[in-house]
């Protein structure tokens, strides 16, 4: 797979301190998938992307888990899946996953397995985050594997996002 486009810039984009130019690239596009899972397909708008330690897509996804019935089918998994049938194997050695919503214990432990090299996320959970918001399962050092972590990518845009969906569930306004 190659690069596409990038997508628009974001209107008041404050990207974390720590994050590279190919971060805010490919965070860009983790929030249009995002956009997409909730446009398409009326999931919550969480976006992923897996690239290569090139900088080479190799896997993207987004919410499919309502769509599918599938609990399984966060965005991470389905990148996941994608990126593991692209390079024939279930390790994603050195690659990135960028992600706009801190990981789950299911997503977190996933990419731990799949010895995926960092994390770049957008906004925290502080319900269920697993890459320390309430757990730091990435960080734990029992793990045979350690993963990088860099949060914040974009956070006030994927909050709002994903606060706006929930509001609009609610039958309220958007902020």
């Amino acid at each position: 797979m190659s690069e596409p486009d990038p997508p628009p810039p974001l209107a008041d984009s404050a990207p974390a301190p720590q994050a590279s130019e190919r971060d805010l690239f490919w965070m860009r596009h983790a929030l249009t998938l995002a956009e997409r899972a909730e446009r398409e397909d009326d999931e919550i708008p969480v976006g992923a992307v897996i690239v290569d330690a090139d900088g080479r897509l190799l896997g993207e996804g987004w919410n499919r888990n309502i769509g599918e019935r599938d609990p399984s089918a966060h965005a991470e998994i389905v990148a996941m899946r994608e990126a593991g049938r692209a390079l024939s194997n279930h390790r994603l050695v050195g690659c990135t996953l960028y992600v706009t919503l801190e990981p789950c214990a299911m997503c977190a432990m996933a990419v731990v397995h799949a010895r995926i090299a960092r994390v770049v996320f957008a906004a925290s959970d502080p319900k269920t985050g697993a890459a320390g918001s309430v757990f730091d399962l990435l960080a734990d050092p029992r793990h045979n594997h350690r993963v990088e972590v860099v949060g914040g990518v974009f956070a006030e845009e994927a909050g709002l996002m994903l606060t706006n969906y929930f509001r609009r569930k609610r039958g309220k306004p958007p902020l």
